[in-house]
């Protein structure tokens, strides 16, 4: 492996060296990872068993349940497509209506 005199390296190409480092390493512990789980999965299955049933769990994580969207809590006043459900930004309609007068209570659903 060839040498690398870092004294010679600006800090911006030791910060690049650094994060191709890392990657690299990363890329290599997930090939360690990948290869070892294959080499226990066929170690189990040579045996009769599968991999759950030796640990007791799935071998994967259980994915999310999907989320549902929010509730809308208020309505635009002529176009009932528009909604806000009262969390994030405010939409533009509401914006622009809270600063001719209007109130929220004036949209709640």
């Amino acid at each position: 492996m060839a040498k690398v005199d870092l004294k010679s390296l600006s800090l911006a190409e030791l910060k690049s060296l650094k994060l191709r480092v890392e990657k690299a390493i990363d890329r290599h512990d997930k090939k360690q990872k990948t290869q070892a789980l294959a080499a226990i999965k066929a170690k189990a299955k040579e045996l009769g068993f599968s991999l759950d049933e030796l640990t007791g769990k799935a071998t994967s994580e259980p994915k999310a349940a999907a989320k549902k969207p929010a509730k809308a809590a208020y309505r635009h006043p002529d176009d009932a497509s528009k909604t806000w459900a009262g969390r994030g930004a405010r939409p533009l309609w509401l914006k622009d209506a809270l600063a001719s007068g209007k109130t929220l209570e004036d949209f709640k659903v």
